[in-house]
């Protein structure tokens, strides 16, 4: 079977309503993807994580008539929006195709220091004996793919956490899809909490952590106007420089003497000035570690021995 595909790029607060047409003129799928790859993390809290600059994606099987179907298109956004032209619409015939084998395929395992991997659920994991952490890949919430995730990941893969913390929680501020709290927790750690300001990734973490055999008593999350926090030997923190500079006296206040807290979700140009915020708060910060223009910083609460 061919298939009629129509594509255009479009701002954020054009999405909705050109998604909505396409939609009226019988669009048998839609999809959103970001036109230059950039990584989406955790969004404001009351907006939506959409790009810079969209390409949506309409995908049709009537192929009659495409060019009176984007005329009445362009018709209907400029009675809805006159003074906003229409975004230009393309369109090509495409073959049909195992769409859901091919995204799957695209999906290998990923390496994360030493021990561990984060695995798609549909594969074998290459190191049966590492820590595998079972992951499938998601759009908002964070799968490791992206260098800040990677980053902290690596370096909870170099703890050692097994008989460490005891009954001490690591503390996970932002925890999208779960995958550092999970990951710590099957590195050895004994109890880890999670928070986020969306709802669905406290159902992701759930999910992701149900996944992996954790019990739910090992992994407790909060929206965070319900969070009373604690000390905590271990803070992470991967969102951005922005709320991690704003959010500086609260984050840092959670280290335990002789605690760490690991930043990132920062740019390169943007490590001084989160790495100064938290020295403002009495911590100790190492020099940053960057991959790929992302940094992650990694601060310490002095407690007399280091």
């Amino acid at each position: 079977m061919t298939w009629l595909q129509l594509k255009a790029k479009v701002a954020p607060e054009q999405a909705e309503r050109l998604e909505e047409l396409l939609i009226a003129e019988g669009a048998s799928a839609i999809s959103l993807q970001d036109a230059y790859d950039d990584p989406v993390l955790e969004p404001e809290l009351g907006t939506t994580p959409l790009w810079n600059e969209t390409v949506l994606t309409g995908l049709y099987d009537d192929l009659d008539d495409v060019e009176a179907m984007i005329g009445r298109v362009g018709q209907a956004w400029a009675a809805d929006v006159p003074d906003d032209p229409c975004p230009d619409i393309s369109f090509e015939l495409v073959a049909d195709r195992d769409w859901e084998r091919e995204w799957m395929d695209g999906y290998e395992p990923l390496q994360m220091g030493k021990r561990l991997w984060i695995v798609p659920s549909w594969h074998d994991s290459p190191d049966p004996h590492g820590v595998n952490l079972i992951l499938d890949p998601g759009l908002a919430f964070g799968t490791g793919t992206h260098p800040t995730t990677a980053l902290c990941l690596e370096w909870l893969d170099e703890q050692a956490l097994a008989g460490r913390l005891d009954d001490q929680a690591i503390l996970d501020i932002g925890c999208g899809s779960g995958i550092l709290a999970i990951a710590a927790l099957k590195l050895g750690a004994t109890h880890a909490v999670g928070t986020d300001i969306d709802p669905q990734a406290l159902t992701a973490s759930r999910d992701n952590a149900e996944r992996n055999e954790i019990d739910a008593s090992r992994l407790s999350l909060y929206e965070p106007d319900t969070f009373q926090g604690d000390d905590y030997p271990i803070v992470l923190a991967n969102i951005l420089a922005g709320p991690l500079i704003e959010m500086a006296a609260t984050l840092a206040g959670y280290v335990a003497p002789g605690g760490t807290i690991v930043l990132s979700g920062i740019l390169a140009h943007q490590a001084d000035d989160v790495a100064d915020a938290y020295r403002d708060q009495g911590l100790m910060i190492d020099p940053p570690c960057e991959r790929d223009g992302w940094v992650r910083l990694v601060g310490y609460r002095y407690d007399g021995s280091r």
